[in-house]
């Protein structure tokens, strides 16, 4: 293999473009192609990062033997078509979240790219950000103790997007970094969803998620493309520490809190609700030093590294799944008007595969 794996770029919309600005910029990666059916849009995001070939023809793409890889930056609809085509035709794969349109889909992308013993990669770029990657240290640690809670709060006056409602839109990206973060990975035992559509749009544009965690405690997640404030927000308690991640705070993203509250209990004989001793801890708060790089540039280089180590990447395929099989139940809860649905198993399907 050479110093260089080629890379085309599907898709130049949203994310498109910032896919090939660190493709181009990685020392692993040869920027190949950008290919879009707007080849003006392509055009012009080639040009930004200094030239590529453009294309409007997917096949064309798949057909080029010189083509190590795909990244996918298309709505999610396309997904399953591109990368199983992609797939067929040899190109280990990165998708952008979320990982399908639907939990089948999603395990039909998975289970080919190990049957045909290639990467998939799940672009959840969080994830190689400096502040989630200090929480997943500190937490594997041991230094928050055992996870209580997680609550998170992303919201902002967005777009409201024509084919999926605020889950579908903004989950992911919380739902991705507990995944990565917690031990076990986002193990939740069912969802329950409630979402809100004022404006009468036709899908829900305020949602909260209610999940409880295997590993005990329960995980929240409140998403809003309504609001006039922005807030990306994450705060895990546990029972020796808590912390908060706050993305939009560049001085202190990852805030460490020695404060909470310790239960003690008296002997069996006498221990009951009465008997709890109460005690609360208000000791010191420190913020980790953080390292400032854009995490693109640290997804290209773990891509590079799980295709030349055949190994499976820090966010593979079936960590996208665990992100998928939240979304669903919550679509399931949402038309169950809040009722708490059970998970498809990632790992059943991973043995079934």
């Amino acid at each position: 293999m050479s110093s260089h794996l080629n890379v085309a770029v599907i898709g130049a919309g949203y994310w498109g473009p910032n896919l090939a600005r660190n493709f181009r910029a990685s020392p692993d990666w040869n920027l190949a192609a950008i290919c879009d059916l707007d080849l003006v849009r392509a055009t012009r995001v080639a040009d930004g990062v200094g030239g590529a070939h453009v294309t409007p023809r997917l096949e064309d793409v798949l057909a080029d033997p010189g083509i190590d890889a795909v990244a996918v930056a298309t709505p999610a609809r396309t997904h399953h078509r591109i990368v199983l085509a992609a797939l067929e035709a040899g190109k280990h794969v990165i998708v952008e979240k979320p990982l399908a349109d639907g939990w089948d889909r999603g395990v039909a992308m998975v289970a080919r790219a190990r049957a045909n013993g290639l990467v998939l990669m799940a672009d959840h770029t969080y994830c190689y950000t400096p502040a989630v990657l200090k929480m997943r240290e500190l937490i594997a640690e041991g230094a928050l103790g055992e996870i209580l809670f997680v609550d998170s709060v992303r919201i902002n006056l967005g777009l409201i997007q024509p084919d999926v409602d605020v889950f579908w839109d903004l989950a992911p990206h919380d739902l991705s970094i507990v995944d990565f973060v917690l031990p076990g990975g986002l193990d939740v035992t069912s969802v329950s969803a409630h979402g809100a559509d004022p404006l009468h749009t036709g899908k829900s544009c305020i949602g909260y998620l209610a999940m409880p965690l295997a590993i005990g405690g329960i995980a929240h997640v409140h998403v809003n493309w309504l609001s006039p404030t922005k807030i990306r927000q994450m705060v895990i308690g546990g029972t020796r520490r808590t912390l908060v991640w706050d993305d939009l705070n560049p001085q202190q993203r990852v805030s460490v809190y020695d404060r909470g509250v310790d239960l003690a209990l008296h002997s069996k004989e006498t221990a009951d609700e009465r008997a709890a001793q109460i005690s609360y801890r208000l000791g010191d708060t420190w913020a980790p030093a953080l390292p400032e790089r854009e995490a693109l540039a640290s997804v290209a280089s773990e891509f590079a590294s799980a295709i030349r180590e055949r190994r499976a990447p820090r966010t593979s395929g079936e960590s996208g799944l665990r992100v998928l099989s939240v979304l669903e139940a919550a679509s399931r809860s949402l038309h169950a008007h809040g009722a708490p649905e059970p998970l498809e198993s990632v790992e059943r399907e991973a043995q079934r595969a």
